[in-house]
């Protein structure tokens, strides 16, 4: 554990999720394969953080209210910007982004910027898929990836939410 980073476990459903803080913001959210032997520090951002996963895993949260200080190029910055603007139970493509940020040929750097989230879930780059829909690419595994949005499409489905372009629309 890196000195002045706190860190903070959460059992979720699709495993333990480590929460690290420095500074009073959330600059790393990590998936554990297996239940962490690590304390769990605590701080108001933490407990924040915590509250605010148990609250998107039980379905009663879309949006996320953190400070969040990821470490990143400015062009990382912005792809990550932009993921925090899919809709909650959306997907969009690599492409989709490099074109909003203005520059339609730079999907595969996008791709690398999305690899490279460190606070996913929250920075919600899960919502990212192939041009044709396909399931690519999860630092978390393709099956966490599947759950978070199968998640998101079962929360929005309860609400009566519908995506737009969805046939049942």
């Amino acid at each position: 554990m890196t000195a002045g980073r706190l860190h903070a476990f959460l059992k979720t459903p699709i495993g333990t999720v480590e929460v690290i803080e420095s500074g009073g913001a959330v600059v790393e959210v990590d998936f554990r394969d297996r239940p962490s032997g690590g304390r769990s520090d605590s701080s108001p951002c933490l407990r924040d953080c915590q509250e605010q996963l148990d609250e998107y895993f039980r379905g009663r949260r879309r949006l996320f209210d953190l400070k969040l200080d990821p470490q990143g190029t400015d062009f990382q910055r912005r792809v990550w910007e932009a993921l925090v603007r899919i809709p909650y139970g959306q997907t969009t493509s690599y492409g989709r982004i490099a074109v909003s940020l203005g520059n339609g040929r730079s999907v595969r750097a996008v791709g690398a910027a999305n690899g490279r989230n460190p606070i996913p879930i929250i920075i919600p780059c899960h919502r990212v898929v192939g041009a044709g829909g396909d399931l690519i690419g999860y630092g978390g595994g393709l099956w966490r990836k599947k759950w978070l949005l199968d998640h998101e499409q079962s929360v929005s489905a309860a609400d009566g939410l519908v995506p737009p372009g969805d046939p049942g629309a």
